[in-house]
C-alpha cells in the first residue's frame, strides 16, 4: 500500500488538522478529498486513497477536531469546543482551501460518508469543488427509519448522548463499541438535530447553508441493509443540493453479484473492482 505523507495544518480557528497527503506517481490533475464518517479514523479510508493515488489522484484524508490525529488526547477532548458546524466550516473547508493551493490546476472531488455530506451545508469553499459523490449521506431524523433501526436512533439521541456526556464530559462512543469519542459540543449539536424533522434546517435556515452553492454533479449512493443511512434518509439530504446535477442511485448488491455493502463497505478493498471502479468510471465522465 502506498504510503501516505502525514501532515499538520492549522485551521482559522487555530486547531491542528491531521492529513494524510497520498501522491500518485503519475498525475491525472485531479484530487480526491474523502471526508469522513462520524468518528471514524481516516486511516479506515487508507485502502481506497492508494486505489485512487495508483490511478494517478492526488489523495487527502483528513480527521474532525477531536478525533485520531487531530485530537492529542481525552484531555483536551474534555476541553474541545468544536461543533458539528465547525467540522464543516472549519475543518472541511480548510482542507479543500490547502488541496487547492497545492493543485491550483486539479480537477477538486469530494467523496463523502456518511456526516462528512452533511457537513457540506457550512461549507464556503463549495465553489471549488468540481464533483462530489456523498456515500450513505443522509439526514439523522429517527423517524427516516423503521423498526427496530427506529428504536436504536430514538435510543441514541433520546438516552445514550444526553445520559452519558454530562457523565465523562464527552460522548463516550468507544466504551459503547460505537466510533471514536466525541466532543460534547458537536454531539449536542448532532442530537438536536436527529430529533427534529427537518435535521439540519431545525437550526438553520437553508438560505443560510451552502447547499444551494453547489451546481455540478452529485452521486448520491445509498444501499440496502444499512442501519445508519437509511434511503429515506439519503433522499431527503441529496434533495437538499437543488441546484446540483444529482444522480441519486440506491444500488441493490445483488444487481452487481457482489455482497451486502451496509454502511461502512463502500471502502472495503473487496468492492475495489466493483465500486471503486464504477466511482472511477463516474468521476471520469463527470469532471
Amino acid at each position: 500500500m502506498t504510503k501516505p505523507i502525514g501532515l499538520d495544518i492549522t485551521t482559522p480557528l487555530g486547531h491542528h488538522l491531521g492529513l494524510s497527503v497520498f501522491k500518485p506517481k503519475s498525475s491525472n490533475y485531479k484530487s480526491i478529498i474523502i471526508s469522513s464518517a462520524t468518528g471514524v479514523l481516516q486511516h479506515f479510508y487508507f485502502k481506497f486513497a492508494t486505489y485512487f493515488s495508483e490511478l494517478g489522484y492526488t489523495v487527502y484524508t483528513f480527521d474532525y477536531s477531536g478525533i485520531g490525529k487531530s485530537n492529542p488526547n481525552t484531555t483536551h477532548l474534555k476541553q474541545n469546543t468544536i461543533n458539528l458546524k465547525d467540522w464543516g466550516e472549519n475543518d472541511q473547508t480548510s482542507v479543500i482551501s490547502y488541496a487547492k493551493a497545492k493543485n491550483p490546476n486539479h480537477k477538486l472531488i469530494v467523496i463523502t460518508h456518511s456526516i462528512g455530506g452533511q457537513i457540506l451545508a457550512f461549507n464556503k469553499n463549495m465553489t471549488n469543488i468540481d464533483a462530489i459523490i456523498t456515500v450513505a449521506s443522509q439526514s439523522g431524523y429517527w423517524k427516516l427509519w423503521k423498526g427496530y433501526e427506529r428504536f436504536k436512533m430514538f435510543a441514541f439521541w433520546y438516552a445514550l448522548i444526553p445520559s452519558l456526556t454530562p457523565l465523562f464530559g464527552y460522548f463516550p462512543a468507544k466504551k459503547i463499541k460505537l466510533f471514536e469519542n466525541l466532543p460534547k459540543n458537536m454531539v449536542y449539536q448532532w442530537r438536536h438535530w436527529g430529533k427534529h424533522k427537518d435535521y439540519i434546517l431545525g437550526e438553520f435556515n437553508f438560505e443560510d447553508l451552502q447547499f444551494k452553492n453547489f451546481n455540478k454533479h452529485l452521486l448520491a449512493l445509498s444501499f440496502p441493509n444499512d442501519e445508519y443511512a437509511s434511503k429515506s434518509s439519503v433522499d431527503w439530504l441529496a434533495k437538499q443540493f437543488i441546484n446540483a446535477q444529482v444522480n441519486r442511485q440506491h444500488i441493490i448488491p445483488e444487481d452487481l453479484n457482489i455482497s451486502n455493502v451496509g454502511h461502512f463497505g463502500f471502502f472495503r478493498s473487496q468492492f475495489k473492482e466493483s465500486l471503486w471502479k464504477m466511482t472511477n468510471e463516474w468521476i471520469e465522465n463527470n469532471t
